[in-house]
Protein backbone atom coordinates (compact mmCIF):
# COMPACT_ATOMS: atom_id res chain seq x y z
CA UNK A 1 0.00 0.00 0.00
CA UNK A 2 3.12 2.39 0.78
CA UNK A 3 3.65 3.11 -2.81
CA UNK A 4 -0.19 4.08 -3.95
CA UNK A 5 0.08 6.15 -0.61
CA UNK A 6 3.55 8.25 -2.47
CA UNK A 7 1.43 8.24 -5.66
CA UNK A 8 -1.57 10.00 -4.39
CA UNK A 9 -0.04 11.66 -2.24
CA UNK A 10 2.61 13.11 -5.32
CA UNK A 11 -0.53 13.74 -7.15
CA UNK A 12 -2.15 15.80 -4.38
CA UNK A 13 0.46 17.67 -4.07
CA UNK A 14 0.70 18.18 -8.31
CA UNK A 15 -2.72 18.98 -8.28
CA UNK A 16 -3.19 21.35 -5.41
CA UNK A 17 -0.11 22.80 -3.89
CA UNK A 18 0.48 23.74 -0.36
CA UNK A 19 -2.64 24.70 1.43
CA UNK A 20 -3.25 28.39 1.23
CA UNK A 21 -4.75 29.33 4.35
CA UNK A 22 -4.30 27.04 7.88
CA UNK A 23 -1.47 25.01 6.59
CA UNK A 24 0.19 22.92 9.61
CA UNK A 25 3.45 23.59 9.13
CA UNK A 26 3.05 27.54 9.74
CA UNK A 27 1.41 27.00 13.23
CA UNK A 28 4.22 24.68 13.94
CA UNK A 29 6.57 27.56 12.96
CA UNK A 30 4.47 29.68 15.07
CA UNK A 31 5.08 26.96 17.93
CA UNK A 32 8.61 26.95 17.45
CA UNK A 33 9.31 30.87 17.63
CA UNK A 34 7.62 30.67 20.73
CA UNK A 35 9.38 28.29 22.38
CA UNK A 36 12.47 30.35 20.70
CA UNK A 37 11.61 33.53 22.96
CA UNK A 38 10.32 31.12 26.16
CA UNK A 39 13.31 28.48 26.26
CA UNK A 40 16.42 30.64 24.14
CA UNK A 41 18.34 32.17 27.04
CA UNK A 42 20.15 34.64 24.38
CA UNK A 43 16.29 35.54 24.19
CA UNK A 44 15.32 35.21 27.59
CA UNK A 45 18.62 36.54 29.36
CA UNK A 46 19.72 35.34 32.67
CA UNK A 47 23.21 34.89 34.26
CA UNK A 48 26.15 34.29 32.43
CA UNK A 49 27.39 31.22 34.71
CA UNK A 50 26.93 27.98 32.89
CA UNK A 51 25.11 30.30 29.55
CA UNK A 52 26.58 27.34 27.41
CA UNK A 53 25.33 24.36 28.96
CA UNK A 54 21.90 25.58 29.51
CA UNK A 55 21.66 26.84 26.15
CA UNK A 56 22.66 23.22 24.65
CA UNK A 57 20.05 22.12 27.30
CA UNK A 58 17.22 24.45 26.25
CA UNK A 59 17.53 23.76 22.61
CA UNK A 60 17.20 19.52 23.73
CA UNK A 61 14.37 20.42 25.37
CA UNK A 62 12.55 22.81 22.98
CA UNK A 63 13.05 19.91 19.72
CA UNK A 64 11.79 17.37 22.02
CA UNK A 65 8.17 19.80 22.76
CA UNK A 66 8.27 20.83 19.08
CA UNK A 67 8.32 17.35 17.97
CA UNK A 68 7.75 14.97 20.06
CA UNK A 69 3.61 15.14 21.01
CA UNK A 70 2.91 15.49 16.97
CA UNK A 71 4.94 12.45 16.17
CA UNK A 72 3.81 10.50 18.82
CA UNK A 73 0.10 11.36 18.27
CA UNK A 74 0.18 10.53 14.45
CA UNK A 75 1.77 7.17 15.59
CA UNK A 76 -0.61 6.29 17.41
CA UNK A 77 -3.74 7.52 15.13
CA UNK A 78 -2.06 5.38 12.31
CA UNK A 79 -2.11 1.83 14.50
CA UNK A 80 -4.92 2.79 16.25
CA UNK A 81 -7.32 3.84 13.65
CA UNK A 82 -9.31 2.44 10.35
CA UNK A 83 -8.20 5.46 8.41
CA UNK A 84 -4.38 5.06 8.30
CA UNK A 85 -3.96 4.69 5.06
CA UNK A 86 -6.10 8.02 4.62
CA UNK A 87 -4.19 9.56 7.33
CA UNK A 88 -0.80 8.41 5.50
CA UNK A 89 -1.68 10.48 2.30
CA UNK A 90 -2.91 13.03 3.46
CA UNK A 91 0.16 13.69 6.13
CA UNK A 92 2.69 12.96 3.02
CA UNK A 93 0.71 15.53 1.28
CA UNK A 94 1.21 18.06 3.94
CA UNK A 95 4.97 17.50 4.34
CA UNK A 96 6.36 17.25 1.17
CA UNK A 97 6.68 20.73 -0.93
CA UNK A 98 7.11 19.60 -4.44
CA UNK A 99 4.30 22.17 -6.37
CA UNK A 100 5.57 25.08 -3.87
CA UNK A 101 9.58 24.50 -4.77
CA UNK A 102 8.33 24.80 -8.26
CA UNK A 103 6.34 27.55 -8.01
CA UNK A 104 8.89 29.81 -6.15
CA UNK A 105 11.26 29.10 -8.61
CA UNK A 106 9.34 29.85 -11.61
CA UNK A 107 8.12 32.94 -10.18
CA UNK A 108 12.03 33.91 -9.93
CA UNK A 109 12.70 33.04 -13.47
CA UNK A 110 9.45 35.20 -14.84
CA UNK A 111 10.55 38.10 -12.69
CA UNK A 112 14.03 37.70 -14.64
CA UNK A 113 12.81 37.18 -17.86
CA UNK A 114 10.62 40.45 -17.46
CA UNK A 115 13.94 42.13 -16.59
CA UNK A 116 12.14 42.95 -12.95
CA UNK A 117 15.50 42.58 -11.06
CA UNK A 118 13.92 44.20 -7.82
CA UNK A 119 11.03 41.59 -7.83
CA UNK A 120 13.39 38.95 -8.76
CA UNK A 121 15.20 39.67 -5.75
CA UNK A 122 12.24 40.12 -3.32
CA UNK A 123 11.22 36.31 -4.91
CA UNK A 124 14.74 34.48 -4.02
CA UNK A 125 14.67 36.16 -1.00
CA UNK A 126 11.72 33.73 -0.15
CA UNK A 127 13.74 30.62 -0.71
CA UNK A 128 16.81 31.69 0.48
CA UNK A 129 18.29 33.03 3.37
CA UNK A 130 21.48 35.15 2.36
CA UNK A 131 20.71 38.39 1.52
CA UNK A 132 19.72 39.55 -1.82
CA UNK A 133 19.57 43.27 -1.48
CA UNK A 134 22.64 43.79 -4.24
CA UNK A 135 22.40 40.19 -6.17
CA UNK A 136 22.74 40.76 -10.24
CA UNK A 137 20.67 38.48 -12.69
CA UNK A 138 23.19 35.31 -12.71
CA UNK A 139 23.36 35.56 -8.71
CA UNK A 140 19.93 35.55 -8.25
CA UNK A 141 19.53 32.62 -11.30
CA UNK A 142 22.81 30.93 -9.37
CA UNK A 143 20.65 30.88 -5.72
CA UNK A 144 17.49 30.16 -7.30
CA UNK A 145 19.36 26.60 -8.72
CA UNK A 146 20.82 26.09 -5.61
CA UNK A 147 17.62 25.99 -3.65
CA UNK A 148 15.71 23.90 -6.04
CA UNK A 149 18.61 21.32 -5.56
CA UNK A 150 18.27 21.39 -2.07
CA UNK A 151 14.57 22.03 -1.74
CA UNK A 152 14.61 19.07 -3.67
CA UNK A 153 16.05 16.62 -0.61
CA UNK A 154 14.76 18.54 1.88
CA UNK A 155 11.11 19.24 0.93
CA UNK A 156 10.31 16.37 -1.09
CA UNK A 157 13.12 13.56 -1.12
CA UNK A 158 13.88 13.30 2.42
CA UNK A 159 10.16 13.18 3.43
CA UNK A 160 9.80 10.26 0.82
CA UNK A 161 12.55 8.48 2.43
CA UNK A 162 11.41 8.95 5.85
CA UNK A 163 8.14 8.00 4.71
CA UNK A 164 9.00 4.32 2.96
CA UNK A 165 11.18 3.75 5.95
CA UNK A 166 8.82 4.71 8.94
CA UNK A 167 5.89 5.71 7.54
CA UNK A 168 3.92 8.91 7.95
CA UNK A 169 5.19 9.29 11.64
CA UNK A 170 8.73 9.43 10.27
CA UNK A 171 7.75 11.67 7.62
CA UNK A 172 6.47 13.93 9.47
CA UNK A 173 9.46 13.62 12.33
CA UNK A 174 11.59 14.52 9.28
CA UNK A 175 9.78 17.64 8.06
CA UNK A 176 9.70 19.23 11.78
CA UNK A 177 12.97 18.56 12.58
CA UNK A 178 14.01 20.14 9.13
CA UNK A 179 11.68 22.79 9.65
CA UNK A 180 13.39 23.60 13.02
CA UNK A 181 16.69 23.52 11.59
CA UNK A 182 15.62 25.94 9.34
CA UNK A 183 14.67 28.55 11.88
CA UNK A 184 17.33 28.02 14.26
CA UNK A 185 19.81 26.09 12.42
CA UNK A 186 22.16 29.30 12.35
CA UNK A 187 25.92 29.85 13.47
CA UNK A 188 25.02 33.22 15.28
CA UNK A 189 24.96 34.43 18.89
CA UNK A 190 21.46 33.10 19.81
CA UNK A 191 21.18 29.87 17.62
CA UNK A 192 24.76 28.76 18.04
CA UNK A 193 23.96 26.78 20.66
CA UNK A 194 20.71 26.47 21.18
CA UNK A 195 19.68 25.29 17.79
CA UNK A 196 22.58 22.79 17.72
CA UNK A 197 19.92 19.66 18.67
CA UNK A 198 18.05 20.73 15.98
CA UNK A 199 20.69 21.23 12.99
CA UNK A 200 22.47 18.05 13.94
CA UNK A 201 19.20 15.61 14.50
CA UNK A 202 18.86 17.42 10.77
CA UNK A 203 22.02 16.40 9.78
CA UNK A 204 21.78 12.92 10.94
CA UNK A 205 18.14 12.79 9.19
CA UNK A 206 19.31 13.94 5.97
CA UNK A 207 22.43 11.71 5.61
CA UNK A 208 21.41 9.30 3.74
CA UNK A 209 18.41 11.09 1.84
CA UNK A 210 20.99 13.30 0.55
CA UNK A 211 23.18 11.00 -1.00
CA UNK A 212 20.46 9.23 -2.76
CA UNK A 213 19.10 12.35 -3.70
CA UNK A 214 22.63 13.85 -4.82
CA UNK A 215 22.60 10.33 -6.77
CA UNK A 216 19.49 10.36 -8.25
CA UNK A 217 20.47 13.70 -9.45
CA UNK A 218 23.39 12.40 -11.18
CA UNK A 219 21.09 9.32 -12.99
CA UNK A 220 18.92 11.70 -14.66
CA UNK A 221 21.94 13.77 -15.68
CA UNK A 222 25.46 14.04 -16.58
CA UNK A 223 26.42 11.75 -14.15
CA UNK A 224 30.03 11.53 -14.61
CA UNK A 225 30.86 15.12 -13.96
CA UNK A 226 27.69 14.94 -11.24
CA UNK A 227 29.94 12.04 -9.55
CA UNK A 228 33.01 13.93 -10.13
CA UNK A 229 31.64 17.12 -8.26
CA UNK A 230 30.24 15.29 -5.60
CA UNK A 231 33.59 13.45 -4.91
CA UNK A 232 35.54 16.58 -4.62
CA UNK A 233 34.04 19.17 -3.89
CA UNK A 234 31.28 18.40 -1.89
CA UNK A 235 33.56 18.38 1.04
CA UNK A 236 34.94 22.05 0.82
CA UNK A 237 31.22 22.60 1.33
CA UNK A 238 29.99 23.85 5.31
CA UNK A 239 27.12 21.31 5.30
CA UNK A 240 27.31 17.76 5.10
CA UNK A 241 24.44 16.84 3.20
CA UNK A 242 23.51 20.10 1.42
CA UNK A 243 27.29 19.93 -0.27
CA UNK A 244 26.58 16.44 -2.09
CA UNK A 245 22.94 17.45 -3.48
CA UNK A 246 24.33 21.14 -4.91
CA UNK A 247 27.98 19.82 -6.15
CA UNK A 248 25.70 16.76 -7.69
CA UNK A 249 22.99 18.39 -8.99
CA UNK A 250 25.46 21.07 -10.60
CA UNK A 251 27.30 19.14 -12.17
CA UNK A 252 24.54 17.19 -13.47
CA UNK A 253 23.42 20.32 -14.82
CA UNK A 254 26.88 21.75 -16.03
CA UNK A 255 26.47 24.78 -14.50
CA UNK A 256 28.12 26.46 -11.58
CA UNK A 257 26.85 27.70 -8.46
CA UNK A 258 27.87 28.31 -4.70
CA UNK A 259 31.01 30.90 -4.54
CA UNK A 260 30.62 33.70 -1.17
CA UNK A 261 27.45 35.38 -0.76
CA UNK A 262 26.56 37.64 2.24
CA UNK A 263 24.71 36.19 5.10
CA UNK A 264 23.21 38.75 7.75
CA UNK A 265 25.06 41.67 6.05
CA UNK A 266 28.49 39.46 6.63
CA UNK A 267 30.14 37.99 3.71
CA UNK A 268 30.85 34.44 3.93
CA UNK A 269 33.14 32.50 1.70
CA UNK A 270 31.60 29.29 0.39
CA UNK A 271 33.05 26.41 -2.36
CA UNK A 272 32.20 26.85 -5.50
CA UNK A 273 30.31 24.22 -6.84
CA UNK A 274 29.50 22.31 -10.96
CA UNK A 275 31.49 22.81 -13.33
CA UNK A 276 31.03 24.64 -16.70
CA UNK A 277 29.36 28.61 -17.01
CA UNK A 278 27.81 29.99 -14.32
CA UNK A 279 23.83 29.27 -13.71
CA UNK A 280 21.76 31.54 -15.82
CA UNK A 281 18.19 32.35 -15.94
CA UNK A 282 17.32 28.92 -18.68
CA UNK A 283 18.97 26.97 -15.74
CA UNK A 284 16.18 27.44 -13.06
CA UNK A 285 13.70 25.58 -15.46
CA UNK A 286 16.32 22.47 -16.21
CA UNK A 287 17.42 22.29 -13.03
CA UNK A 288 13.19 21.87 -11.98
CA UNK A 289 13.38 19.17 -14.77
CA UNK A 290 15.92 17.70 -13.19
CA UNK A 291 14.13 17.09 -9.48
CA UNK A 292 11.12 16.02 -11.78
CA UNK A 293 12.93 13.15 -13.41
CA UNK A 294 14.86 12.14 -10.14
CA UNK A 295 11.36 12.27 -8.84
CA UNK A 296 10.08 9.53 -11.48
CA UNK A 297 13.05 7.38 -10.40
CA UNK A 298 12.21 7.62 -6.76
CA UNK A 299 8.51 6.06 -7.41
CA UNK A 300 9.97 3.53 -9.94
CA UNK A 301 12.49 2.23 -7.63
CA UNK A 302 10.05 2.58 -5.02
CA UNK A 303 7.49 0.43 -6.95
CA UNK A 304 10.14 -2.28 -7.88
CA UNK A 305 11.02 -2.77 -4.72
CA UNK A 306 7.23 -3.09 -3.84
CA UNK A 307 7.13 -5.99 -6.59
CA UNK A 308 10.10 -7.20 -5.24
CA UNK A 309 9.11 -7.67 -1.66
CA UNK A 310 5.30 -9.04 -2.68
CA UNK A 311 7.25 -11.80 -4.98
CA UNK A 312 9.79 -12.83 -2.06
CA UNK A 313 6.60 -13.33 -0.01
CA UNK A 314 4.38 -15.15 -2.24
Amino acid sequence: MTILEIIAAVLLDGLLGEPRRWHPLVGFGVLAQRLDNWLNPSAIGGAAANAAARSYLAGVIAVLAAVAPAVFALWALDRYTHSAPLLAIGFLYLVIGHRSLQEHATAVERALRRGDLSDARRRVGAIVSRDTADMDVHRIAGATVESVLENGNDALFGALFWFLLAGAPGALAYRLINTLDAMWGYRTDRYRRFGWAAARLDDLMNFLPARLTALSYAMVGRAAVALRCWRLQAPAWDSPNAGPVMAAGAGALQVRVGGGAFYHGHWHERAALGEGRPADIGDISRARRLVMRALLVWIGVAVLLALLRSSLNA
